[in-house]
């Protein structure tokens, strides 16, 4: 059983390895739902295994790291005792829950983002057993509600912008020992308790802002001098989306002109390596934005280096600073199959290579449009 839960965590760690990053927006609200397993953790008798639930969650988040969630959901919880005529009984407790949680992401910027939350509800508990007993204490009423509180951890799968799969393990106290119909005599101040496993889908409603903290991933400090014409990139894209006019019967399509690229400027690379520069990030955001404004267009991500090292090891390299600059337009939504990346190694090089600021405008990235 162990090695098999490993494996399933295994599995679906791959499957999401490659998760798109959604746009995180500095507030949202959204509607959650799904599956839980829940089952007494501290009780007077015997918890059993045989348990099932689900919820319905309504989350406001006030910030990429802070929420305030309600959810309510229905569990089924079964334990097991021997009666006053020696027979085991199994008996049910059904209950109705409501809880308000704080939330805290911890790494809300990532495909797969862990979370914490702690908050209090209310437990709308209904006991009974097969054998019409509806519980082990006969002086604790059939149907009561008490208060419980709770905390635990959760995982944050994305999916895509507006879709997250939930994994969650969540801890709950009552406020009395009742829960499970038995009260020990004698027993003074005990409380059950109960743990439940969740799965599930969240979905965004609303969102606010667009957040600007998950765009740089290396950080920025200061404001960056963008010089790039977005007017133009996004008149190239315009003027290359395919079209076709109709006149009477004949179809006219226009000649296809020469591919037409342009330079992001300010997308640059370290010597020696693929780590892209802090002042790329926003550059390439908003070349994204246009790309998935221009649903019909391709591109050509073309790489460059300057020409220190061999003509081999740079063509490896610019193929490897082509790759990073497709992967990071893909994880903002932009479809894998509009970009190829090319590694041009250190031809066609735009300054003197003589120079150090020459090499620097070499190491760069162009867009051919297709």
């Amino acid at each position: 059983m162990k090695r098999l839960t490993i494996f399933i965590l295994l599995l679906v760690s791959l499957c999401f390895s490659e998760a798109t990053r959604a746009q995180l927006a500095k507030d949202s609200w959204s509607l959650g739902f799904g599956f839980t397993y829940p089952r007494f953790s501290s009780i007077n008798i015997t918890p059993l295994n045989s348990n099932y639930g689900g919820f319905v969650a309504l989350q406001r988040s006030f910030s990429e790291h802070v929420a305030l969630r309600f959810k309510a959901g229905y569990n089924h919880l079964e334990s097991q005792y021997t009666n006053a005529n020696s027979i085991l009984t199994t008996s049910s407790t059904n209950s109705i829950v409501g809880d308000l949680d704080m939330m805290y992401y911890l790494v809300p910027c990532e495909p797969v983002s862990p979370y914490v939350f702690a908050g209090l509800g209310g437990n709308y508990r209904m006991l009974t057993d097969p054998y019409g007993q509806t519980k082990a204490t006969l002086a604790v009423d059939d149907n009561a509600f008490v208060m419980q509180y709770g905390a635990g951890a959760g995982l944050e799968w994305a999916l895509d912008e507006d879709w997250k799969l939930t994994t969650e393990f969540a801890y709950h106290i009552t406020n009395n020992s009742e829960l499970d119909g038995t009260v020990v005599k004698g027993e003074v101040s005990s409380k059950d308790s109960y743990v439940s496993i969740g799965i599930g889908l969240l979905y965004f409603l609303e969102k606010g802002e667009p957040s600007n903290i998950c765009q740089l991933y290396s950080g920025i400090r200061q404001e960056q001098k963008d010089l790039t014409d977005y007017g133009r990139i996004e008149d190239v894209v315009v003027k290359h989306i395919p079209k076709e006019i109709t006149k009477e019967v004949v179809v006219e399509k226009p000649v296809k002109a020469a591919p037409e690229k342009w330079v992001l400027v300010g997308v640059n690379f370290d010597s020696n390596s693929s780590k892209l520069t802090d002042a790329s990030y926003p550059i390439l955001y908003d070349a994204a934005k246009t790309l998935l404004k221009n649903p019909d267009v391709k591109v050509s991500v073309e790489g460059y280096t300057d020409n220190i090292g061999s003509e081999s090891y740079n063509k490896s390299l610019s193929q490897k600073r082509a790759d990073i600059v497709k992967n990071y337009l893909v994880s903002k939504g932009v479809a894998a199959g509009r970009i190829t990346a090319v590694g041009m190694g250190e031809n066609n090089p735009v300054a003197d290579n003589k120079t150090a600021d020459g090499r620097a405008m070499n190491r760069r990235i162009e867009f051919k449009v297709q």
